[in-house]
């Protein structure tokens, strides 16, 4: 296992080479500068500032310089907030983004999978068709629908709940974006674990257990739950990916201060270093999350284990 995950980050280190080089001329080849949204700024003030930055030197010279910097660690200063290092701005929205895109996956996971096993034990019930139905409706309605209508029902027709702001991650602030942000992933979840458990109840080895007179709590735990639970941990590297890029849309719509919502304002700003450094970090987790996923995947079914 451990030579499969050294493989893998192996793999990994020029995928994440080619997102840091494709993003870099990207987002400089877009229309409009760092500097260009200054209200009435000097020309020669403009041109000290880009001097100072190194955006006057050839884009190829620029690149080079930046994948130094990167190599020391160093992912530049930001060109939008004065006195500020990208490592810093990124190291104060880190812990928001987290603790919202964890809280997000494990509600989305547990509620996901408490459908899914419902619905499944009760096959073409109303129950089934409620879940699916619901579920079907999750998977097609995109965060940026549901976050302002969790905010226009909870937060100002009810006021049960505050619609913006984190302060220090306290559970009223943290519920409508959680809730918002887990809604497709939950419905995902459901979808996939009612199949796979439809399928695992029609096994050879369940009837088996079950003629054998074993509990059907018992057959459910032991036989069922396991090889139920293999696609939906295929499902969550691509479910962390989504919560991850979600984020970005509710934390601008709740006004989190997350990496998210500075990766927009970052992109609003044509703020190149900090633009780069988030993409970084999210090309790095989602790569890492993935890796977890499979080792997972192969602890659940040795067949598939990774030598």
């Amino acid at each position: 296992m451990l030579r499969y995950a050294l493989k893998r980050l192996a793999v990994a280190a020029p995928t994440l080479f080619v997102i840091i080089t494709v993003s870099f001329f990207l987002i400089r080849v877009a229309p409009g500068g760092p500097f260009d949204l200054i209200p009435n700024m000097d020309p020669a003030a403009a041109e000290n500032l880009r001097k100072a930055y190194d955006l006057d030197k050839p884009l190829l010279e620029q690149y080079g310089n930046y994948l130094a910097k990167l190599a020391r660690g160093d992912l530049g200063p930001s060109l939008a907030y004065r006195d500020r290092n990208v490592a810093e701005l990124i190291a104060e929205g880190l812990p928001v983004s987290a603790q919202l895109g964890l809280t997000a996956i494990l509600l989305g996971l547990f509620g996901g999978m408490m459908c899914g096993i419902a619905a499944a034990l009760r096959k073409n019930s109303a129950a089934d068709f409620t879940v699916m139905a619901v579920a079907m409706t999750g998977v097609a309605i995109p965060t940026f629908v549901t976050a302002p209508l969790l905010t226009l029902f909870f937060g100002l027709y009810l006021g049960w709940l505050p619609i913006s702001g984190w302060n220090n991650g306290q559970l009223a602030h943290i519920i409508l974006p959680v809730v918002a942000l887990a809604l497709p992933t939950m419905a995902g979840i459901a979808r996939i674990t009612r199949g796979s458990m439809l399928e695992s109840l029609s096994a050879d080895h369940v009837r088996t257990a079950r003629a054998k007179g074993l509990p059907e709590w018992k057959v459910i735990a032991r036989h069922v739950l396991r090889p139920a639970c293999m696609p939906v941990v295929s499902y969550l590297g691509p479910a962390i990916a989504g919560a991850m890029t979600g984020s970005v849309v509710i934390e601008t719509i709740f006004g989190l201060p997350g990496i998210g919502r500075a990766f927009v304002e970052g992109a609003l700003n044509r703020d190149y270093s900090l633009i780069l450094g988030i993409v970084i970090v999210y090309a790095a987790l989602i790569i890492l999350l993935n890796l977890l996923a499979d080792m997972i995947y192969g602890w659940l079914d040795p067949r598939v284990r990774p030598q």
